[in-house]
């Protein structure tokens, strides 16, 4: 049957097959158009702030089936999610990823079908997401300095990463970003040298303030270095024009004054977006996470394994994001933020 959409202020009403269907609200009023899937908590590289130094990985049968990944994603996007993110652990380590990618690029009305990876086996991945249909790729790059990328990553080889970045650049990925985490006595002296990498307008180089989320627990607001702090820094050698921030956006976007390219600060801590933010998260095995910030999970793969109705999986989804926390603000206010999860579990 034919479904026909009517859009009533903040509310959409789907009249088809499934009856009536609502907008994913939750009881703070805010709309999710943005759906982060974690495909898998396995990494190949062991990131000091994200990965604990003994990682316990998910038994396999607990992860999700790209079939069980499509039909979420699927009914997500029938109640208004026009945006989803793949990430892991490393989602390239999950074995034909792109196939994942063709299933989620074919769903109607999603706009951007984009991935997060550490970018060690992009360059030989590059091709075939790109034909799959991914369109964006954000890489993350946390040192310029081959030996204390491989120290931060556990190992990892600065070369292939920037192999992986060289390789998305000539399959055309759009948004291309790569994200730096910023954290003070480790590799805040390299901020002006990772902001360098934009000014020719073909990468966008984001900032992201250090979070509670590493896996071996060192983190702590000295080591927090502020988003105002990156800024200044990055004057001390570009003239930065700030621009409009888009609703629901993570990061405040500058603009070289003088080079083509711009930078992203995401100040999660200093200065959190909660207040519009229009994301939520689906784990590897099954939780759904409305807030990364929030320890609480709804797992929806019992539904999905069973014979449970689309509108049975949907109730469960709407039931879950109403339930979204307001957010770090609170948590700072109420001066509770502490460690909340290894990063790897739930993918940023």
């Amino acid at each position: 049957m034919k479904r026909h959409v009517f859009k009533l202020s903040s509310l959409c009403i789907a009249i088809g097959g499934l009856g009536v269907v609502t907008v994913l609200t939750d009881s703070h009023g805010r709309i999710a158009r943005k759906l982060r899937i974690s495909v898998t908590d396995r990494c190949n590289f062991r990131c000091q702030f994200c990965m604990p130094t003994h990682p316990v990985w998910l038994p396999r049968s607990e992860i999700l089936t790209y079939e069980e990944i499509y039909r979420v994603s699927s009914l997500a996007a029938e109640m208004g999610v026009e945006n989803i993110r793949l990430s892991g652990g490393e989602p390239l380590m999950r074995q034909d990823v792109d196939k994942l990618v063709g299933l989620l690029a074919g769903i109607p009305g999603i706009r951007q079908l984009s991935m997060t990876t550490n970018g060690f086996l992009l360059g030989e991945k590059a091709p075939a997401l790109k034909r799959a249909g991914l369109k964006g790729v954000t890489v993350s790059l946390h040192s310029l300095k081959s030996d204390r990328f491989s120290e931060i990553s556990g190992g990892g080889v600065l070369q292939k990463v920037i192999a992986g970045i060289r390789a998305a650049k000539e399959n055309g990925f759009k948004p291309l970003k790569l994200n730096a985490v910023i954290i003070r006595g480790c590799n805040d002296d390299e901020i002006a040298d990772l902001a360098s990498l934009a000014v020719t307008g073909d990468v966008i180089v984001r900032f992201i303030e250090y979070m509670p989320f590493d896996g071996q627990r060192l983190w702590g607001m000295e080591k927090v270095v502020s988003g105002n702090e990156i800024v200044e820094k990055i004057q001390e050698r570009y003239k930065l024009v700030p621009l409009q921030r888009q609703n629901g956006s993570t990061a405040q976007n500058y603009k070289f004054a003088d080079e083509a390219g711009e930078i992203g600060i995401i100040t999660s801590i200093t200065a959190p977006f909660c207040s519009d933010c229009d994301r939520i998260r689906l784990s590897a095995d099954g939780k759904i996470v409305p807030c990364l910030f929030d320890r609480t999970g709804f797992d929806i793969r019992p539904l999905l394994r069973s014979a449970a109705s689309d509108e049975e999986v949907m109730s469960f989804m709407r039931n879950a994001i109403s339930r979204k926390a307001p957010g770090v603000e609170t948590l700072l206010k109420l001066q509770k933020l502490e460690h909340i999860r290894p990063m790897h579990t739930i993918g940023g």
